[in-house]
């Protein structure tokens, strides 16, 4: 059945994406994610309109294919994000391959294994994409081996996005007009206590329930911040037997258990529960920012000029926070001859010639040079944020399937939350689950 539903998902793509080829153009081939807003979108040529994630890379595509002086148009294929890697992995299997698509660094490395991708140095060398420009993790999460094996895009991390009205109502707002942040799991304990007395309201909001990916970005960001490695240096097996660990999932599970952290919210509640001021705290990705500030200019919001975004803080001995990134691959069998491939190529320096227009959506720079640009470090909220760059952390390279293994994790540490599932036994689980999918993983 499952096999059934990739060929239908494949099948669709193929039939949105159809169109009769024009014989005096090179057609390459851009399959995505990011959403479909061609209503809003489709006849915007400057990348400079576009406005959030779907509508800045849509208008993106638009302007090259318009300004091109090749002749070369970019065809772009729309996935679903949820099953985007089931769909892309039955697009490989029936050779409906794309030319570029965009990758999660976290993804990226099980594609390097299987020599589906093509190593880029030379090209990039060849037409100007400087990797010296590269920032540290955006280097680390398109590098394997030594070589490097997609374009970065953007690096985007894990979040702490505050209400400041909440937080001064709670007595959290420092001098300097900046909330009070906590720099130890005590001082955590002591402030959301604190907030919710003052204001009847749980400190934190954030997705819990049918939920994997935020409960493993919290966990992973609390081990790293101990300076823990949680796999081993092959990337073969997971050690969730150490104190960062129970250290990591205590504190998780205290504060879900005095009701410092509002229960039972999916994803979207989560979001809508800090967007109506009913939690200080959301624990989110940077993609919320560009949302989270324009609900916070409306006169009728309860975030109304009362918002700020912080990194995940620095709760133990080093500063740390899960970070990932988005990346251009570019795929072999994706274009059949050189001219196919070079036109990719100037599709992907566009991109990195035009990539500070990404960072409007809230993701962080990939470029140096952007990061520390006097236009990013303008643009509202971010200049704190810059640090991520160099302080985000994910899972190894070289630990495989990290998506399967994020759930995993992610399952059981709801279980300690939601059900109160006892710290040793998530331990044994997690350690468990996660080194049988390990031994099974393809390298």
């Amino acid at each position: 059945m499952k096999r059934l539903c990739l060929m239908l998902c494949t099948a669709l793509l193929a039939a949105c994406s159809a169109h009769t080829p024009d014989p005096g153009k090179t057609e390459i081939t851009l399959m995505r994610f990011f959403g479909s807003c061609e209503a809003q979108y489709g006849q915007v040529v400057k990348a400079s309109e576009g406005v959030g994630e779907c509508g800045i890379v849509t208008a993106l595509v638009n302007e090259f294919n318009a300004t091109n002086t090749d002749g070369i148009v970019v065809r772009t294929q729309i996935g679903e994000w949820g099953p985007y890697y089931d769909q892309l992995t039955a697009r490989l299997v029936a050779k409906d391959i794309p030319a570029v698509a965009v990758m999660h660094e976290s993804a990226l490395g099980d594609y390097v294994r299987r020599k589906l991708v093509l190593p880029l140095d030379a090209d990039f060398a060849r037409i100007g994409i400087a990797k010296a420009d590269f920032t540290e993790h955006a280097a680390r999460g398109t590098s394997f081996n030594g070589q490097t094996y997609a374009l970065p895009f953007d690096t985007w991390a894990w979040l702490w996005h505050i209400n400041t009205r909440l937080m001064k109502q709670a007595g959290l707002m420092g001098a300097d007009g900046r909330p009070l942040l906590p720099h130890s799991p005590e001082e955590l304990l002591a402030q959301a206590r604190q907030f919710r007395q003052r204001t009847g309201k749980p400190y934190f909001a954030w997705a819990v329930a049918n939920e994997t990916a935020a409960n493993d970005r919290t966990f992973l960001t609390l081990v790293a911040q101990q300076g823990a490695q949680l796999f081993s240096a092959d990337g073969k097996t997971i050690q969730m037997h150490q104190p960062a660990v129970t250290n990591a999932l205590t504190l998780l599970q205290r504060l879900y258990a005095e009701g410092l952290v509002k229960p039972n919210l999916d994803y979207a509640a989560a979001n809508q529960a800090f967007l109506n001021g009913e939690a200080g705290v959301v624990v989110v990705g940077t993609w919320t920012i560009d949302q989270f500030l324009r609900e916070s200019r409306k006169a009728d919001s309860p975030l109304k000029g009362g918002y700020t975004v912080v990194p995940f803080p620095q709760l133990y001995e080093r500063p740390a926070v899960f970070a990932d990134g988005h990346s251009w691959a570019l795929f072999k069998g994706g274009t059949t001859d050189a001219k196919g491939h070079e036109a990719a190529l100037k599709f992907l320096k566009f991109i990195w010639d035009h990539s500070a227009e990404w960072s409007r959506t809230g993701h962080l720079p990939v470029r140096q040079s952007v990061a520390g640009s006097a236009a990013f470090r303008a643009l509202p909220l971010r200049e704190p944020l810059a640090e991520i760059t160099r302080t985000g952390i994910g899972m190894p390279g070289n630990v495989p399937t990290q998506r399967a293994i994020e759930l995993l994790i992610g399952e059981d540490v709801a279980n300690l939350m939601l059900s109160a599932k006892p710290v040793d036994d998530v331990q044994a689980s997690v350690e468990k689950r996660v080194n049988t999918a390990l031994k099974k993983a393809r390298r």
